[in-house]
């Protein structure tokens, strides 16, 4: 078995404790939330997915001003093209009563599969930041390298071992192991059109016992957690920091909208599932009447499917409807706290030391 934990990198340099605020890309995870996580002794991201490179690097500098303290960014893997037009343009039809009741468009679905990587990953090579993470692949092992030689960290989100090997492989820093617990986009390498969105996913504690017997990188523990217990407990199971984004989601530095924040606790929403309606690709979100009715039949086209609907979700949000919102959401999310997000921080470390001390 592998010793894990042989690279050289260390949360330690860049946190003073191991807990880390996801990046939570459709403007949760801003400048101020980021800054905020990042004061109080965390690890605040930016989200760049969906982002312009002028923008990515606005909200890069904006941070900077509000703390000096290390912070990440994430970008997204580009996409094939995989996903069959005529499917597309089906589902634009069967979305067409939804428009006309929101009284908006939709949106155009040629717009570019890469989410501008390049441009983006040249900006972070120009003007590097403390840590960069990647979304929905694994980058080549050339820009991990070029960004190592700029001084930026690498972290690569994994699903399962393949993806976690892959990464290392790779030459990345650390890998995030995401489990099935997770809400939002579940950060697989590859989405399977050919399975139901979501299955086959692997429950974080598992994961990580799987990684630490296959990986020797240090392990970023992200999927459901909302408590210093569940963080403690993977610290105990062999990751080196936990990934929260839900726990987040609800403070009042978080960019979210207000009804999306309001769901979180809202017994009206129930539970969570995973579905393609909102974006073509596997994301776990609370249910509402859009996810129902549209879920069945999405097609596997992503991101054509997120700039399809991005109106109608805009839409909704301006109609007060949380029904055709995409309510992105872990499992853990009745346990959201509202509180500012340095607190939630403290909160949190404090939660880590009483649960060590009680199985001292």
């Amino acid at each position: 078995m592998p010793t894990p934990y042989a690279s050289m990198f260390s949360l330690s340099e860049l946190a003073e404790h191991p807990v880390i605020q996801a990046p939570m890309a459709g403007g949760a995870a801003g400048p101020e939330l980021a800054a905020a996580v990042s004061e109080a002794g965390g690890l605040g991201f930016l989200a760049a997915g969906y982002k312009t490179p002028e923008a990515m690097y606005e909200e890069i500098k904006h941070v900077r001003r509000l703390t000096g303290r290390p912070f990440g960014v994430n970008l997204f893997l580009p996409q094939p093209r995989t996903a069959e037009p005529a499917a597309v343009d089906v589902y634009r039809e069967q979305l067409a009563g939804e428009a006309t009741w929101y009284e908006t468009e939709l949106g155009d679905t040629e717009g570019t599969a890469d989410d501008a990587y390049e441009a983006k990953l040249a900006i972070l090579l120009e003007d590097p930041v403390p840590l960069v993470s990647f979304t929905f692949g694994c980058p080549s092992a050339a820009d991990l390298e070029r960004l190592a030689k700029a001084g930026t960290r690498t972290l690569v989100t994994a699903t399962c071992v393949a993806e976690a090997r892959a990464a290392q492989e790779a030459g990345a820093d650390a890998v995030c192991v995401q489990g099935i617990e997770a809400g939002g986009h579940l950060g697989s390498h590859r989405d399977d059109p050919q399975r139901e969105p979501g299955s086959g996913g692997v429950g974080l504690l598992c994961l990580i016992a799987q990684a630490r017997e296959a990986v020797t990188l240090p392990l970023v523990a992200s999927g459901g957690l909302m408590r210093g217990g569940q963080i403690a407990a993977v610290l105990a199971a062999g990751a080196t920091a936990a990934q929260l984004g839900t726990a987040f989601l609800v403070t009042p530095e978080s960019g979210a909208d207000p009804l999306h924040k309001q769901a979180m606790t809202n017994p009206t929403f129930t539970r969570t599932d995973f579905t393609r309606a909102f974006s073509g690709r596997a994301a776990r979100g609370l249910v509402n009447r859009f996810m129902r009715e549209h879920g069945p039949y999405a097609p596997a086209a992503y991101p054509q499917v997120h700039y399809l609907t991005a109106g109608l979700r805009r839409a909704a949000a301006r109609a007060g409807d949380p029904q055709a919102m995409a309510l992105w959401a872990g499992q853990g999310h009745r346990l959201a706290r509202e509180l500012p997000a340095g607190q939630l921080v403290e909160v949190l470390v404090a939660e880590v030391a009483a649960a060590r001390e009680a199985l001292a």
